[in-house]
């Protein structure tokens, strides 16, 4: 049940915190907004938020030394959600202006700019799910996501992975808007911003969460 599933929202100095934590207990989970490493660690479900330059959160990440614990995470097959700039530091590395940012590497792939004609991509959006999707199984084709950034992973990157990779499209620029990848699940939109949508899917969620795999069947980070 929602209600035994304990959630932290890792507070790292960046990310929309409080709208993340009233989205998530509308599921019934419980959830606590933290940076106690240890909690972090041990939690049903970690929510990795950001917002902001890529290099910025980075910073947060790593003065907070909670790089290593989202990693162990992932590779003891314990949920871990990013939204946004938060997903956008799973992947290898953020090219911002020429500026190279090395990222969690949890995801591979570089993170940049936009290629359409009009950024920040803002507002609703369509996005393109995968049949298999957990995240989005209760959600019906042409389901719209809020979206607020400038920069977005590719899916050419994870091709191969066996990862499950939601795409967005804003002026025939075709990007990452979620990744379903074991423990890993990453949404360039903002849930928390996503109305109905957004609700449906972090139940989804939440029901992942409360029913993880067994450890034996981790994805370490170096075996993407």
């Amino acid at each position: 049940m929602p209600e035994d599933v304990h959630v932290v929202v890792l507070d790292y100095g960046s990310g929309n915190l409080r709208s993340a934590e009233r989205a998530l207990a509308a599921t019934g989970a419980r959830v606590t907004v933290s940076s106690d490493l240890g909690l972090a660690a041990e939690a049903d479900g970690l929510v990795v938020p950001g917002v902001g330059a890529y290099a910025a959160c980075m910073a947060g990440i790593e003065a907070a030394k909670a790089g290593p614990v989202i990693a162990e995470r992932v590779a003891r097959n314990r949920p871990v959600l990013g939204i946004c700039v938060g997903a956008q530091i799973m992947f290898d590395s953020g090219d911002e202006h020429g500026v190279i940012t090395p990222g969690l590497g949890l995801l591979p792939g570089r993170v940049t700019r936009l290629a359409a004609r009009r950024v920040p991509h803002i507002g609703w959006n369509v996005v393109d799910a995968p049949a298999e999707s957990a995240l989005f199984a209760d959600l019906p084709a042409g389901t719209r996501c809020y979206f607020v950034h400038s920069f977005a992973a590719y899916a050419d990157a994870l091709a191969g992975t066996g990862a499950l990779v939601t795409t967005t499209e804003h002026e025939g620029d075709v990007f990452v808007a979620a990744v379903e990848h074991g423990p890993l699940s990453v949404t360039q939109f903002h849930p928390e911003k996503s109305g109905a949508a957004g609700a449906a899917l972090l139940r989804a969620w939440i029901s992942t969460v409360g029913t993880a795999a067994a450890p034996d069947t981790a994805v370490a980070p170096d075996e993407r």
